[in-house]
């Protein structure tokens, strides 16, 4: 009888490598429809109160204020600026005027960037792995910050963004052409949310008891899939491919940018892109310098929604609201990334807020209620 033929060492090998990327690949896939869960239950629970924030506010710090705690609301930039695109763009009586709007859109900016502290959160008991996850996170947190701190003031003064959004818009207005583009990525999550809500509506399951168990399954199958993207994603990529990452975008920032626009005008969704970075510096296998480019260009890429949404809006104030996301994102980037000086500010920010919050839990719980819920809602009540 003759012996059974074993696989080849190599030959294994690179079935295993095989193997593991296909289970990164469902685990991002379960990823993605964990964090579409989250959106949709805090979306439905949210979504009236985020729509009745942006009535009658005229002062820019109170339109700050409710362009973070709308996109807090629903979990998307995306949907904050093409609610605002729209509104602007109205033919009838002017709903929400260009000048409140603009302070509105930087809101939403920084409203956004929870979503990554969120999942930053499910590496809290790994010690160092939650500190690089922490960081990963608050670094895009502490850029739009800074941007609004710079911007805001000079648009206050100036009115810059606009004028310059309004100059952009006549010379492309007659060019605009309407239509929608919709992700193939975002569409195939969709569908998986979609046959999980059917499936616990077939069991009874509606208005708030659904809401929240959307909710807790989204939170659940989030952490599961980080700790398994983490663990596999050290494995593939620890050693030489690692180190040529990191030195590939140490060398060449602008690549890592433009990796991040590409990627977040794909999936619309700046949220997604820089989540997903998260579990990769976690793991050790990005550092923060270097992931920090493809977050910038996840701010550039996300502004690709409003321009769409502006598409269908009644009039040009539409385009123009759009084109002030689009410049102020740009404008940020070439404020801070240049210059070495300059960009480590963000990150070194990030990492003392890290390795606090690596000692003392508090440290996160303060900073997620003070930046994304206290003081907001204290600008919006207050001015």
């Amino acid at each position: 009888m003759s012996e059974p033929a074993l696989t080849p060492p190599a030959e294994r090998n690179y079935l295993a490598i095989g193997l593991r990327w296909l289970l990164i690949l469902a685990l991002l896939y379960g990823f993605l429809v964990a964090i579409q869960l989250m959106g949709n239950s805090i979306k439905s629970l949210g979504k009236d109160a985020a729509s009745s924030l942006f009535a009658g506010v005229s002062n820019p710090f109170a339109g700050l204020s409710v362009g973070v705690l709308a996109t807090v609301l629903v979990q998307s930039s995306s949907t904050t600026t093409s609610t605002i695109v729209g509104l602007v763009g109205a033919a009838k009586a002017v709903a929400l005027p260009l000048t409140s709007a603009v302070p509105m859109i930087m809101g939403a900016n920084i409203g956004t960037t929870i979503t990554n502290t969120i999942v930053s959160v499910g590496h809290i008991r790994q010690g160092p792995e939650f500190r690089r996850a922490f960081a990963a996170a608050t670094v895009h947190d502490f850029f739009n910050i800074l941007c609004v701190t710079i911007l805001l003031p000079l648009e206050l003064a100036t009115g810059f963004l606009e004028h310059t959004a309004q100059w952009l818009t006549g010379y492309l207005v007659s060019e605009s052409s309407h239509g929608n583009f919709h992700s193939p990525i975002k569409g195939a999550v969709k569908a998986a949310t979609k046959l999980i809500d059917k499936g616990l509506d077939g069991i009874g399951l509606e208005g708030v008891p659904l809401t929240v168990t959307l909710l807790v399954l989204g939170i659940a199958m989030t952490f599961v899939c980080l700790v398994y993207i983490t663990k596999n994603m050290r494995v593939l990529i620890s050693g030489p491919l690692e180190r040529a990452m990191n030195r590939t975008l140490g060398r060449s920032g602008w690549a890592g940018i433009l990796v991040g626009t590409l990627v977040t005008m794909a999936v619309q969704s700046s949220s997604i892109t820089t989540s997903l970075l998260v579990p990769m510096c976690a793991a050790g296998v990005l550092s923060l310098p270097n992931a920090f480019p493809i977050m910038l260009g996840a701010n550039i890429g996300t502004t690709l929604t409003g321009v769409l949404a502006s598409q269908a809006a009644e009039t040009s104030a539409g385009l123009t609201i759009a084109l002030v996301h689009v410049l102020f994102n740009l404008i940020g980037v070439l404020l801070f990334y240049p210059i070495p000086a300059f960009r480590r500010i963000p990150i070194f920010l990030a990492e003392l807020l890290a390795r606090k919050s690596q000692e003392n839990a508090l440290w996160v719980l303060g900073y997620v209620g003070g930046v994304f819920v206290l003081l907001p809602l204290a600008g919006y009540l207050l001015f």
